[in-house]
């Protein structure tokens, strides 16, 4: 008899969405646009505390016209972390502009703000800064923002993992001049596939809704003055998001309790290290990591292979993008020259089964399976 499978971070369907489909379906409201799109809009923004949002197919499409919209083209410069999914940098790619990849710092394993003054010093006219909630974790958003607003330089918030963050009360997303938010099948709650695009400025979001559905101009005739894009959401999966929204608090709650038990398991054993917080925010703990001590003998590799084992899903930490094939030939701002922060949470570290499905002896299971190898 096969081992039930224990996921990394898998959809938690509830009932509710099912009656914001059923209302799309039974007014023939199934195309991009609808009341679902426009509620779930009105419902976030709320949520976060931001005046306008927009709601699109996915969280790079927002990251893509929030670079659009602030006017970055070809040949650009725009600051990016390293330690992030590729989907925070290939828009960049798609504008033809050029990123610079900043190094993280250990105390959150965000983007390290001195790395960011160091990268002003050897480019000091990027077009955008990107900055990223690494796992739900808030960002040093004080110091970035203000490194940002000395050079009058726009930040863009990647907040695709870290919806329902706060930074000193603040909700992540809401700090730059644009908050993008994934609804991914894997995040904090989901949409299947979706994203949004936040703002305090109206404009911008109305100028990203207007690109995602083909920027089509406001005439009788179908007429174009913009390359524009198919980027809005459909008010089925608006629907299924509105759903999700009411449960966002218990899951936050959820995957704290997943985080704590870690923590708690893991007290005793000294070469394992939880991913830090930032003790000025409050994470949404999307997904709990650890990173292996050096010197010691049980490898990333080895906790993934017995995890396996036991049919339990795990995966590594994002390969700094700097590494990637595909970006190797973008700089990499570091603090210190002599090493890199975000390498080395790479090569020590692991995301951890942070499903809030997960029963007790699923925990159980997880937990007794790493800590064997120690």
């Amino acid at each position: 008899m096969s081992k039930k499978r224990i996921f990394l971070s898998s959809p938690t369907m509830h009932g509710e969405e099912q009656k914001y489909i059923k209302e799309a379906f039974d007014t023939n409201w199934v195309a991009p646009l609808g009341p679902n799109v426009n509620a779930l809009e009105e419902e976030l923004a709320a949520y976060v505390g931001i005046g306008h949002a927009s709601a699109l197919s996915a969280g790079t499409a927002a990251i893509h016209l929030a670079l659009r919209i602030l006017g970055v083209k070809e040949g650009d410069v725009v600051f990016v972390p390293s330690l992030t999914f590729s989907a925070t940098c290939n828009p960049v790619m798609y504008e033809k502009a050029v990123p610079v990849f900043i190094d993280s710092e250990e105390d959150t394993w965000n983007m390290s703000p001195a790395a960011l003054e160091k990268a002003f010093e050897k480019y000091p006219s990027p077009k955008a800064v990107i900055a990223v909630h690494l796992y739900g974790t808030p960002a040093k958003l004080d110091e970035i923002t203000d490194i940002c607003n000395a050079h009058h330089v726009p930040l863009i918030e990647d907040a695709a993992e870290s919806l329902g963050s706060t930074y000193k009360g603040k909700h992540t997303g809401t700090f730059g001049k644009v908050g993008i938010y994934s609804f991914n099948g894997n995040k904090i709650i989901t949409t299947s596939g979706g994203g949004m695009l936040v703002s305090e400025d109206g404009e911008i979001t109305k100028q990203a809704t207007f690109l995602a559905t083909q920027a089509r101009d406001a005439a009788r005739h179908y007429q174009h003055s913009q390359v524009g894009f198919n980027y809005r959401m459909s008010n089925i999966t608006a629907g299924i998001g509105r759903g999700q929204l009411l449960h966002l608090d218990e899951h936050i709650a959820l995957k704290k309790k997943i985080y704590r038990e870690y923590e708690a398991a893991f007290r005793d054993v000294r070469q394992i290290r939880m991913n830090p917080l930032n003790a000025e925010g409050d994470a949404n703990n999307w997904l709990s990591c650890i990173t292996i001590e050096p010197g010691c003998p049980v490898t990333p590799d080895m906790i993934f292979e017995a995890l396996d084992k036991e049919n339990i899903e795990s995966r590594p930490i994002w390969k700094p993008l700097h590494l990637q094939p595909v970006f190797a030939s973008c700089d990499f701002i570091k603090e210190n020259e002599e090493k890199s922060v975000a390498e080395d949470i790479f090569y020590r570290g692991l995301c951890l089964p942070s499903d809030i499905k997960n029963t007790k002896e699923d925990m159980d299971l997880i937990i007794k399976t790493i800590k064997g190898l120690f």
